[in-house]
């Protein structure tokens, strides 16, 4: 059977910015070992499945190693889809997903996502994190992922990560954010996973959930611009709103096409 795959650069209009994830449209699920085995196929960070339902879109999310309950770029991508090759009118879009209800709009240029908020509580952090670390942190943070805060955004760019190291821990299914106040935004950040495979993720719409009321709090606004200074690079306008955050970005295809796949051993 042959199924539609677009490849869609998310927190970006740019042909090789932001963060790539792969959006398949499905009529049915097909086996989670098959979806797994299509996201290692297409080596991105993400690759978004949907299914079009009555009044919403069911949507999950598989990296190369795991299926994940929130991926702010895949949800960007996959509404870019609906909306520029699927000839989806409904707005906002109503995803059904393991994290709940999220919606998406667009408007202005921008796809507003309306995601939950995941606020950090302080925390001490562990071992292989710390000694993994080039640059140590002033202050750690834990929500589903640990938010380490810097002084200033050339810590944020130079820290390097001891690979080795830092693969000697699993927080699946989290990660690590590394932020500091920016230079021309408000805030920078970047993102890494251990023993994943791709070890820093160039633009993380869900650690936003974490990054937007901490810094929501310091810097005593509640509409934040921020980059994520990976080596691709995106940028992301945030609204705080209590409960909820709002993680606003462009989107633009890079490829379409299609595969097949003939037989399934599962």
């Amino acid at each position: 059977m042959r199924y539609p795959l677009y490849q869609i650069n998310a927190f970006s209009d740019q042909p090789f910015g932001g963060n790539p994830a792969c959006v398949v449209p499905l009529a049915a699920w097909l086996p989670d070992e098959v979806m797994l085995g299509i996201a290692q196929q297409n080596a991105v960070a993400e690759t978004a499945f949907f299914i079009l339902e009555t009044t919403s879109v069911a949507l999950r999310w598989f990296t190369p190693d795991i299926e994940i309950d929130l991926c702010g770029h895949g949800t960007l991508a996959t509404a870019h889809c609906l909306l520029a090759h699927q000839k989806f009118t409904q707005q906002p879009i109503h995803f059904t997903t393991k994290s709940g209800s999220l919606y998406v709009s667009y408007h202005n240029g921008l796809y507003h996502l309306d995601f939950p908020t995941r606020e950090g509580k302080e925390a001490l952090l562990p071992t292989p994190i710390a000694q993994a670390l080039s640059i140590p942190p002033k202050a750690v943070f834990k929500a589903r992922d640990y938010l380490l805060v810097y002084d200033q955004q050339s810590d944020v760019e130079k820290l390097e990560i001891n690979r080795s190291t830092f693969d000697q821990i699993n927080l699946s299914p989290g990660g690590v954010i590394v932020t500091a106040p920016g230079e021309h935004h408000d805030f920078v950040s970047r993102f890494f996973t251990p023993q994943a495979s791709i070890l820093e993720d160039p633009v993380t719409g869900s650690a936003h959930c974490t990054l937007v009321p901490y810094w929501s709090k310091q810097l005593h606004k509640t509409s934040l611009h921020a980059r994520q200074c990976s080596s691709r690079g995106g940028e992301i306008w945030c609204d705080y709103k209590g409960e909820r955050v709002q993680i606003s970005g462009k989107a633009k295809t890079f490829s379409e096409g299609s595969f097949s796949i003939e037989k399934i051993n599962v």
